[in-house]
Formats: structure tokens, sequence, C-alpha cells
């Protein structure tokens, strides 16, 4: 095998730039064995770091039809193959020995250092589709040298490949993800939807909004988590099956239909105009003009829950679950809401979320202010393993100590 490459060199290591063929990977790139450890156990212990996500990887060469991926790291065992030189000269009167081809004249062995979950996905979409095997990734070799000095320095660069990895963030898919359909639809309403306009939301490095910030409702990551939960009851009632994690996770990964699009950001402008017109302190919000957001976040009385992430997305979700249970409209279910008291410095919420004393927000509430909303909109819309978890979860965030948790609900109401 002769591959054109380019030859470079980084710290200790040389090593060489090329593309690979599919169908090249899959004939030549060995799982690791015996190359880095002697020992059985450890070869099992690396090949089972090759978990199941090689079939996302699988899923998304055959769906995607942009697919692309960064340069696999190769290990070439034994020794770097064969390098020919070609000299290149440019007009100006430069040259270079970069350039040349790699040569394998020997049964050389090739294992890969980062990427092993690609290889086997390429491997695995190869077996559903042949026609794939001219498809070209990016590899770099580097020579490995199988004694321990050589494992040790190739285990190293494994790890350190493999341990500062970063994953996409959340920021990175809100703002340029064009396959995660809430991604796509969270962009729309942030550039195109009133209620999402200019400072009404903020961008910060987690959920929790900045005391000086007197203008937005929420942040983009509470909208983003938002707009997964419409994104849910959508899912489930387009395709008729329970949206579980995974599903979701799977779903994401990849664009659907302009048509599926549209209707997705219609079911979500849905909610959204609902949400908007109906309550009327979201309507009173929309027609202040300078420190909008002040009187309904502060420091002194805490302000309203739902301009807080701690409130804004329980309120979401317990509106979602009515529109499921009840088949209320979305006007219908926050024109109810109406009748909730969202003052912060006020029975449900003090010790729940807003501490009274210290004049400042109480965290990991999220699942007890959930239920609190459902409670507050319809008692009788919780089942019963739910009243007990608020009965329970409000009694201790309240340090009620009535042993009879039975009246702990008149409390809410007073």
């Amino acid at each position: 095998m002769k591959i054109p490459a380019l030859k470079a060199n980084i710290g200790s290591w040389n090593y060489y730039v090329t593309t690979l063929t599919f169908e090249q990977i899959s004939i030549f790139v060995s799982k690791i064995d015996d190359q880095l450890y002697k020992s059985e156990s450890l070869q099992d212990l690396i090949q089972r770091s090759i978990t199941n996500n090689y079939v996302s990887i699988k899923e998304y060469i055959l769906n995607q039809p942009d697919v692309f991926f960064n340069s696999l790291v190769l290990a070439v065992y034994d020794d770097y193959p064969d390098w020919r030189e070609i000299e290149f000269k440019y007009e100006s009167g430069e040259e270079t020995y970069q350039m040349g081809l790699l040569e394998f004249p020997s049964n050389h062995k090739v294992f890969p250092v980062d990427g092993q979950h690609r290889v086997e996905g390429i491997k695995a979409s190869l077996l559903v589709n042949p026609q794939l095997k001219d498809q070209k990734i990016a590899a770099i070799f580097i020579g490995h040298k199988n004694d321990e000095e050589g494992k040790q320095k190739t285990r190293r660069l494994f790890t350190t490949l493999n341990r500062y990895a970063k994953p996409v963030s959340l920021d990175d898919i809100i703002a340029l993800d064009e396959d995660d359909s809430v991604a796509i639809v969270t962009r729309y309403l942030l550039e195109e939807y009133e209620l999402f306009a200019g400072k009404r939301i903020i961008y910060a490095k987690q959920k929790a909004i900045p005391p000086t910030n007197k203008e937005a409702i929420t942040s983009i990551i509470t909208l983003y988590q938002a707009n997964l939960e419409i994104f849910k009851i959508f899912y489930e009632a387009k395709f008729e099956k329970k949206a579980t994690q995974k599903l979701l996770i799977e779903y994401l990964k990849f664009r659907p239909s302009n048509e599926i699009i549209h209707e997705f950001t219609t079911f979500t402008i849905s909610f959204w105009d609902a949400f908007k017109t109906e309550l009327a302190f979201i309507s009173e919000y929309l027609i202040q003009t300078n420190s909008a957001a002040q009187n309904y976040r502060n420091n002194d009385t805490g302000g309203n829950l739902v301009f807080r992430p701690i409130g804004f997305l329980p309120l979401v979700k317990s509106s979602l679950l009515i529109y499921k249970r009840e088949g209320k409209s979305f006007t219908e279910i926050f024109q109810r809401y109406n009748n909730v008291n969202f003052n912060l410095d006020t029975k449900p919420w003090h010790y729940v979320a807003w501490n009274p004393i210290e004049h400042k927000m109480v965290m990991s509430s999220d699942s007890v202010i959930q239920l609190l909303l459902l409670y507050l909109y319809n008692s009788e819309i919780l089942e019963a393993k739910e009243t007990k978890k608020l009965k329970e979860g409000y009694a201790a965030k309240i340090s009620y100590e009535n042993p009879n948790l039975d009246d702990v609900l008149n409390d809410i109401q007073q």
C-alpha cells in the first residue's frame, strides 16, 4: 500500500498526515490488542472502552449526507512505514521535502490511538452499505515501538488525546447545530419571536441570571431546555411513541424534513403565544421599556418565580403535563395559571424557592416546584404517588414537624 502524505513533527513525535478510504480503514486498521499491554485483562479493559457509541457513528454515516469527521490518529505497529520524499520546488525558488509517499512494504499492523469508535462505526457502516468504500477520512500516522518505552509513550498519547477531548457544549449546540430540531427552533425564536427578542434572553455560562441583569426573562440555556420539553410532547404526538431519553438523543442527531421542522416550529409558537398573551405578568413585562424585569427579579422580595430559571422550566413542564392529561389548550392552561400567586415572597415559595430571611434563592427544588405548580393549578390532577412526593418534599423544605403529612398541604394554601 502506498499513500500520499505530508511529514511533520511535534515534540518527540514524527508523524504523517494523509487520507484513507473507508475500505482501507476496514482492511488495515485493527483493534488494540497486545500493543499497549501484555496482560490479557488490561487488553480486555481497553476493548471494553469501545462502547455502543460506534453504533451512533454508523447511523450518522448512513443517514447524514454532510457526514464529516476529524482526523484519526493511527499507530503503525513496531516502527514507521517507509517514507519516500518528493522534492517540491516553488516558483520563488523555495523547496520542501515534506511531501512524499508512505509505503507499507511488509505486513504492518495499524491500530487507532484516537478514533476507536469512528473506526468501528466506519466498519459497521460498510457492512450495511458497501458503496461507501471510497469515502475518505483524514488520518495521522505515528510510529509505535513494541518495547516497554514505546508502549509507555503510546499509552501516554492515548490517554492524553482521550482525556482532554472536549465534548460539544450545549452552548455550541444551541448556536450552531443544524441537525438538532430544538436548537434550530430555539435560534428562530431568538431572532424572530417578540417574546425572546433583544435583551429579553440573556446568554450566561449557567442557567442562573446575574443579579445585575434587569431586562431578561430567562437565559438561552433555560429556553433551550424549555423547548426540549415542548419537543417531547410534539414527538409523542407526531410519532405515537414515548419520547424516551435514548430516542430523543438519537433523533436530535439528524436533521428532519423541513416539513417536520415547520410543524414543530408552529407547535412551539402556539405554546409561547399562549404564555405571553394569557399570563398577565408576562403581558405587563412586554410593555415595559427600561429595566423591564426589575420588578419581577430582585434581591428584596425575590420577584416573580417565573423570572427565575428555577421556576421558568417547572412552569413549562407542569403546563405540558396538564396539556397531556387534561387535553386543554395552552390558552386555557395559562389563563387558569393567572389564579396562582407567583410572588416569591409569599407561601408556598418560602424556603422552597426563596429564603425570606437571607433574601436569596433556594436551589435544587425543581421537582417540588413543579409538583406545587400542578397542585396549585388543580390539586386533583396529581396522581397518588405525586401527592405523596409533594407532601414529603414540601415538608422537608419548610421543616414541617407535624407527623401527619396530610396537614402539610393546608400550609400551601395559607
